[in-house]
């Protein structure tokens, strides 16, 4: 599977800086680089690797829960998942 590129933030770009985010995430999953039932990065720690604030990293997994990417368990953490699996 070809690797994602590392991500680059567009400014210029008219799309919102979480969307970008949780694009450049939802790239990662589809190359495999991120395997369904595998963790995703905890959302302090993904504000430190995309080098955006918390509230931008949280909207940005809130986003891959909305388009049914991850699913996010109390006290376990937020999970790849198949946009087509039952929650």
């Amino acid at each position: 599977m070809p690797k994602v590129p590392a991500f680059e933030p567009n400014p210029a770009s008219p799309v919102y800086l979480y969307l970008q985010v949780a694009d450049h995430i939802a790239a990662r999953i589809e190359a495999g680089d991120l395997p369904v039932g595998g963790r995703l990065p905890g959302e302090r720690d993904l504000a430190d690797e995309y080098r955006v604030s918390l509230q931008t990293a949280r909207r940005a997994v809130a986003e891959l829960r909305d388009r049914g990417l991850a699913i996010t368990v109390p006290v376990k953490g937020t999970f790849v998942r198949r946009p087509d699996e039952r929650r």
